[in-house]
C-alpha cells in the first residue's frame, strides 16, 4: 500500500481540497502526489516564513540585530507614529506582538504602509499579547531593504532562492514598489517543499548553509502565547513567523485555504501541501497526523 493511500482516501472523504503534497524524510522524497497540474501557487501567509528566513540572513550579516527598535530605521515617521511604538522591535515583528490589536486594511493603497503600521493604536506594551498582523511582516522586509538597498525579493534571489534551485520567484510588491512579505509568493508545491528541508537540516540545504542553525533553532523554540486563538492548531505558539503544531517537535509554515510546509523533527521529515480548502484547512493537518505520520 502507498503511504499516501489512506490520505488520498481522507482527502475526498473530507472534502480537503488538496491540490498536491510531497513527503520527505531522511534525505529523500518519500512520496509526492499531485491531484491537479502542479503550478505556482499563492502562499498566502507561508511567505511570512520565507521573509522570516530574510530576517535571519540579515542578522547573520550584520545588518541588524533583534533586539533594534523598528521605528529607528525610519525617523521619518517619528513625529506621527503613535506613542509606545518606538518600543517594537524585529524580534517583536518575528512574533507578532507589536502591541497593535486591530489591523485596518482600508488604506493600504493609499498611503505608505509603513506609516500605517506606526500610525495604529497601540494598545498593549510591546511583547506582552499576540495579534496576528500582515503589516507586522510586511516590515521585516522594510528593514532588510533599507539597511541593504534592495528589495527583499532581491536580497534573497542570492542568498536564499538561488541556494533553493528556485528560479525566477515571483512575489507581490506593495504600491511603491517594496516586497509585501505577508503573502504573494508563488512557488510550486516542489520548490516550496525546499524550505522545510531547509529548516530540517538546520538551515541547510544540498550542503550549502542558507541561514544559521541558531537562527533557525530560535526561529522554532522562542514561543509566544496564542492560547486564544480558535483551532488547537493555532493554540500552541507562535515563533519567528511559524506556527507551533500539537504533534510534538513540529512546526510550520502556514498559509491561507491550505499552504503548508510542516517539519516534523522527531521524524527528519518535512510535509508540503498546496490546496484550496475555505472551511477550516487544519483539517489538513489533522488528515496528515492520522494517515501519514504512523507510517513514517
Amino acid at each position: 500500500m502507498s503511504l499516501l493511500t489512506d490520505f488520498r482516501m481522507s482527502r475526498i472523504d473530507n472534502n480537503l481540497g488538496v491540490y498536491g503534497i510531497h513527503v520527505y524524510q531522511g534525505g529523500s522524497v518519500l512520496e509526492e502526489h499531485h491531484f491537479r497540474s502542479n503550478d505556482r501557487e499563492n502562499l498566502y501567509s507561508a511567505s511570512k516564513t520565507f521573509a522570516s528566513l530574510g530576517v535571519g540572513i540579515g542578522e547573520g550579516e550584520g545588518l541588524f540585530h533583534l533586539t533594534d527598535r523598528v521605528l529607528d530605521f525610519f525617523p521619518e515617521y517619528r513625529d506621527t507614529a503613535y506613542p509606545g511604538s518606538e518600543e517594537i522591535t524585529i524580534k517583536h515583528l518575528l512574533q507578532m506582538t507589536t502591541g497593535h490589536q486591530s489591523e485596518d486594511f482600508s488604506h493600504y493603497n493609499q498611503r505608505d504602509r509603513a506609516e500605517l503600521f506606526f500610525a495604529a493604536e497601540m494598545i498593549k506594551a510591546p511583547g506582552t499579547a499576540f495579534f496576528y498582523e500582515d503589516l507586522a511582516t510586511y516590515m521585516l522586509g522594510r528593514i532588510v531593504e533599507r539597511t541593504n538597498g534592495s528589495t527583499m525579493l532581491e536580497y534573497l534571489k542570492p542568498r536564499l532562492f538561488e541556494k533553493l534551485e528556485i528560479e525566477n520567484p515571483q512575489w507581490h510588491n506593495c504600491q511603491h514598489g517594496h516586497t509585501s512579505c505577508s503573502g504573494g509568493l508563488y512557488l510550486t508545491m516542489e520548490e516550496f517543499s525546499r524550505i522545510g528541508i531547509a529548516l530540517l537540516q538546520k538551515g541547510v540545504y544540498k550542503d550549502r548553509e542558507i541561514v544559521s542553525s541558531n537562527y533557525v533553532r530560535r526561529l522554532h523554540t522562542e514561543w509566544v502565547n496564542t492560547a486564544t486563538k480558535n483551532d488547537p492548531e493555532t493554540q500552541g505558539g507562535y515563533g519567528y513567523q511559524v506556527w507551533n503544531c500539537t504533534l510534538p517537535n513540529t512546526y510550520r509554515a502556514d498559509g491561507m485555504y491550505g499552504q503548508l510546509c510542516v517539519v516534523l523533527r522527531d521524524y527528519n521529515a518535512a510535509i508540503t501541501v498546496t490546496a484550496h480548502n475555505e472551511v477550516n484547512h487544519k483539517d489538513i493537518l489533522r488528515a496528515i497526523w492520522r494517515e501519514i505520520v504512523p507510517k513514517l
